[in-house]
């Protein structure tokens, strides 16, 4: 059995030197059914958080990270894997749609440690793919909000609620809390807010997502608590009218690279650093979302952020090629980059399932891995998916080793896991990889799981590894 994870570094150098990995891997495909079936019942929901704000560690406040499949409700306590899979890859076709639209359109100080919040998944409450806990206003109240790396305003929803879905804990009150503080028109925080606008002197935000969802309400100034780590003054939207995929979260944790994020708020004190482990789906690990230089790992492959003025919000890195069985497939590293009109790229998010391909690209990824599986009995397609294999009644099989190329050398060799996925419970897996409409790469949440990915926004780089989670 191979370690779950390998990271891989190729040194430049004069003398040139070989560095191979394991071709093959064994995937414990009972365990993965298995798993396909575990579920933490509602009760067990609220447990899950409970005196995880002790926990320090260099200076980091950490807190647990929890896979949105251990979560579930009375409502939907009959859904089996199959329809919790079709959900999510619905949600996964709109996000994407949604970053391709954005993508392809023409384009103060917090006192503050180190500190660090739980990530819990949403799948079962029909909402984003992960969510952190955070305290929100003074006394802080708790609430469970999506965290995103491709969005940057926070916000949640506030009364008075002209129109709010149904979230798991009940909504913030501002007039319960002593640090809130409404944002005036001529604000310069207002001026940073795009499609901001003016109500009896209060600043105004909108954010429209892809879709259909939205939220409307006025930016304010709010205290947000992180497990005993407090931070004052972010500017934080309160939504009086919200609609959209963010059902059981009370809003959103902006995580982008823009200036309104909470990265961005946060600025020097940060030095736009954080790192996040999200967990393995169906399993009992944990995993975490951290805040600070503190948070950042020794040993870690490093590669270069990209920066694309069209979209200071998102992520880009360089990824020059992709591997199957120890082997780079030919593929031109054009193919992934991006352009001088701030078009293609290859972006990392966290609100995105699956990982994305240029058609081109992901043909010749998919082809590769098909002519090495030959001994595999295959399966019709399933939703967007079009490898997949009936591995009923099989405990372990062996699989070739899937890799990521990044620009610069670090190979990253994914646990199989991570691209072989059950879609139902009876023996149903997929390659977890589907071609992209457009140019644009985008490096899914399910190809990130149990890895530990760092960003470091002041040197612009982000880190993968060393530890898992």
């Amino acid at each position: 059995m191979l370690p779950s994870l390998f990271l891989l570094l190729l040194l430049a150098t004069t003398a040139a030197k070989t560095i191979s990995y394991p071709a093959f891997q064994l995937f414990n495909v009972k365990e993965a059914l298995i798993l396909t079936q575990t579920r933490t019942q509602t009760s067990q929901y609220q447990q899950l958080f409970i005196n995880q704000n002790d926990s320090q560690s260099q200076g980091i406040w950490k807190l647990k990270l929890v896979h949105r499949d251990r979560i579930i409700t009375s409502s939907n306590s009959l859904h089996n894997h199959t329809h919790l899979f079709h959900a999510r890859i619905n949600r996964d076709i709109k996000r994407v749609a949604s970053l391709i639209r954005r993508l392809s359109s023409p384009a103060a100080t917090y006192q503050v440690n180190d500190f660090g919040a739980e990530v819990v998944s949403g799948m079962n409450q029909g909402s984003g793919e992960y969510f952190v806990r955070i305290g929100v206003g003074s006394p802080p109240r708790d609430q469970y909000v999506v965290i995103d790396s491709g969005s940057d305003i926070v916000w949640v929803q506030c009364q008075p609620c002209t129109q709010c879905y149904h979230q798991t804990d009940p909504v913030f009150d501002p007039a319960n809390s002593a640090s809130f503080i409404g944002v005036s028109c001529s604000s310069a925080v207002c001026d940073r807010v795009e499609n901001a606008d003016c109500h009896a002197g209060r600043c105004r935000y909108e954010v429209m997502y892809g879709d259909g969802s939205y939220t409307k309400g006025t930016l304010a100034l709010e205290t947000l608590t992180f497990g005993r780590a407090v931070v004052r003054n972010v500017a934080i939207g309160c939504g009086h009218r919200n609609r959209g995929m963010f059902v059981g979260a009370a809003g959103l944790l902006g995580l982008g690279g823009g200036t309104m994020s909470l990265v961005g708020q946060l600025g020097g004190q940060t030095g736009g650093t954080f790192s996040y482990c999200l967990v393995s789906r169906g399993t009992d690990s944990t995993g975490s979302l951290e805040f600070g230089r503190g948070a950042m790992p020794v040993g870690a492959a490093w590669i270069p952020l990209i920066r694309n003025p069209r979209a200071s919000s998102f992520y880009y890195i360089g990824l020059s090629g992709l591997g199957v069985g120890g082997e780079k497939v030919d593929i031109s590293e054009d193919v992934f980059q991006l352009n001088e009109m701030g078009n293609g790229g290859v972006v990392m998010d966290t609100g995105t399932a699956v990982t994305r391909l240029p058609t081109v690209a992901y043909e010749a990824f998919r082809d590769a891995f098909i002519g090495q599986t030959g001994n595999l009995p295959r399966a019709s397609g399933v939703s967007i998916f079009d490898t997949c294999y009936n591995l009923f009644g099989f405990v372990s099989v062996r699989v070739p080793t899937v890799s990521f190329y990044f620009t610069g050398g670090p190979i990253l060799t994914l646990p199989a896991r991570n691209f072989l996925i059950p879609v139902d419970d009876v023996g149903t897996f997929c390659f977890a990889f589907a071609p992209s409409p457009s140019g644009l790469s985008i490096i899914g949440n399910i190809q990130q799981e149990g890895i530990q990915i760092s960003f470091d926004g002041a040197s612009g780089f982000v880190g993968f590894g060393p530890n898992v989670c």
